[in-house]
């Protein structure tokens, strides 16, 4: 018997699949019954379009059970791409369409009933990026919850209780020498957003994001873009304006005396909102010279820590620098003490020796 052709391996016996090119660009796809008419000549027996109505046709014809639904996980991931990503956060929507492109590349030719977590586990050890895999293996995970819900399979989640790749979080602590030395040749809007984001212990997209709009009642009112939790944070103790305090007092008046006016707390000296890609730029701007001066004055310490400092170091280095784990966790939007603990808490916790 000749082999199957590639494009019908996924088919009941004598089940066919036609693909032909639409003139409008699409594709039409038919399944077919391999059968014999009357005269006992090769006889294609239309079944449908639809692949599980036309799996039903087949078992009559064959006279067999009919097969249980097998979807390629291609049209599955198809449908999540469509219906469930756009309900996320952008930063989310980014980093799972980034996830599924890794795992069409795998899994979407692979019938959804056919994976199992060995299949996963292998995938996971061949993966270069051990930490990618591990965002990529929960995906599929919750893909494959997904179609559990849309009633595509009742098989379990061949992803849940698959050993993930251990992950090391990031340990950098930029102290004072570190963050001066970058602070002091930074332009103005990148010294502010620096400020804005150690005072407020936000993300680099919130800080941005904050407006003047946003300063009420004596309270900066932040809503976390990753998790839309909501905070107030004080710009006033008594009647005496605290450090953020001054400085969004600083922002408003800078923006007042611009020609070019700007929502934005964030702004350039000629009035545009700071954006992430131009934040970065600056920010590498000003690392690159403070590596330089380092360098310059023989000081090969501090160019290696610059190096590795980056704007996100300065939620944690907030989170590190303030005494009470709790305010720090509240500040931060965090709902555990944990994950400000084990994550952001990047300096040793202060103790008294024995005696």
């Amino acid at each position: 018997m000749r082999p199957r052709k590639s494009v019908n391996r996924d088919l009941p016996p004598r089940m066919i699949r036609r693909v032909r090119l639409m003139k409008s660009g699409s594709e039409w796809v038919g399944y077919y019954y391999d059968g014999r008419d009357d005269q006992g000549k090769r006889k294609e027996i239309p079944l449908g379009t639809d692949l599980d109505v036309a799996k039903a046709e087949w078992a009559k014809l064959d006279c067999k059970p009919i097969p249980q639904k097998n979807t390629l996980l291609g049209k599955i991931f198809d449908r999540y791409e469509a219906e469930i990503i756009p309900g996320k956060q952008p930063r989310t929507q980014k980093d799972n369409l980034l996830s599924l492109r890794q795992l069409r590349k795998a899994f979407s030719e692979a019938p959804i009933n056919a994976v199992t977590p060995q299949v996963i586990a292998q995938y996971r050890d061949k993966r270069s990026g051990k930490v990618r895999a591990n965002r990529e293996i929960s995906l599929l995970s919750h893909i494959y919850n997904i179609a559990r819900e849309w009633g595509i399979t009742n098989n379990e989640n061949p992803a849940a209780g698959v050993r993930k790749n251990k992950e090391t979080p990031r340990d950098f602590y930029a102290d004072a020498t570190i963050w001066n030395a970058v602070y002091e040749v930074a332009v103005p809007e990148l010294r502010d957003a620096m400020d804005l984001a150690y005072l407020t212990g936000q993300r680099p997209a919130d800080v941005l994001a904050m407006r003047a709009s946003d300063v009420v009642d004596g309270f900066l009112q932040v809503s976390q873009g990753k998790t839309s939790k909501k905070l107030r944070i004080r710009l006033v103790v008594g009647d005496i304006p605290n450090g953020l305090g001054v400085l969004i007092e600083h922002l408003l008046e800078q923006n007042k005396a611009r020609v070019s006016k700007n929502p934005y707390l964030i702004a350039t000296q000629d009035g545009r909102k700071v954006t992430a890609a131009m934040l970065r730029i600056r920010f590498d701007d000003a690392r690159r010279v403070a590596i330089k001066k380092a360098t310059e004055k023989e000081d090969n310490q501090l160019a290696a820590n610059v190096r590795k400092f980056q704007f996100r170091d300065i939620r944690p280095k907030a989170a590190s620098e303030i005494s009470d784990l709790g305010h720090a966790s509240r500040l931060l939007g965090h709902t555990d003490k944990r994950i400000t603990e084990t994550v952001y808490r990047r300096v040793g916790e202060i103790v008294t020796p024995t005696r």
